[in-house]
């Protein structure tokens, strides 16, 4: 009787978890249809939104000008602007053909070891402004590696694993799903899409205030 007891108390516990998650989501779905700015609300992803921040994910390709310029010009404002609340992340999504994915799996492998900015920052340089777009081999790794603070033999050992190139392809079957044109093209909380010629630095600053200014109405 007891454990019968016990099964029904987990049941409708989930069900009550569940219904509230339910409500939370539709709930937010409600507030998304009225966000600022222009965007394209995805309906089939699920929202990543959490109270007080706003999550972006920024589809990029390091051989990209766009994505350079973005990176140089466009990012630091938003942090300017929103400081904490806002959560920025690259994602690698190469849409240059004939390339070769080394600096997208070197993002990958700093990330893990906890260097991802510092490595995506030294990799835009490298390519756009010092002009390196060939073969990255292991003697120009180094000393990129070196310049970012990590150890070479460790890192290299992680490429060298296969799961930075795995987090890297997740990453661009990702893009893929969401149908990613170009890039850059951002993603905020997981369901609100910017692209194309809704990239302004205005635009993408009216839909993250949005959303902030939704959270605090709520």
């Amino acid at each position: 009787m007891e454990e019968r007891n016990c099964v029904r108390l987990v049941i409708a516990a989930s069900a009550l978890l569940i219904s509230s998650l339910w409500g939370i989501e539709q709930s937010w779905a409600a507030v998304a249809e009225n966000l600022k700015g222009k965007f394209e609300q995805l309906k089939d992803e699920p929202s990543m939104h959490e109270r007080g921040k706003v999550k972006l994910f920024e589809f990029a390709d390091f051989y990209c000008p766009h994505c350079h310029h973005f990176e140089e010009a466009a990012l630091p404002i938003l942090r300017k602007e929103f400081g904490n609340k806002l959560d920025a992340t690259m994602v690698g999504f190469p849409i240059f053909q004939n390339k070769l994915p080394t600096p997208f799996d070197m993002y990958e492998q700093a990330k893990m070891m906890g260097k991802g900015e510092e490595m995506k920052q030294v990799l835009f340089r490298t390519i756009h402004k010092d002009k390196m777009t060939g073969v990255l081999d292991r003697s120009i790794r180094e000393v990129l590696i070196k310049e970012v603070g990590l150890d070479p033999k460790a890192f290299e050992d992680g490429l060298a694993s296969g799961k930075p190139a795995k987090a890297f392809d997740e990453g661009r079957r990702w893009g893929d799903r969401i149908k990613v044109q170009s890039t850059p093209t951002l993603l905020l909380d997981g369901n609100i899409k910017i692209e194309g010629n809704n990239m302004s630095t205005e635009n993408i600053i009216n839909v993250i205030r949005s959303i902030l200014d939704a959270d605090a109405r709520r």
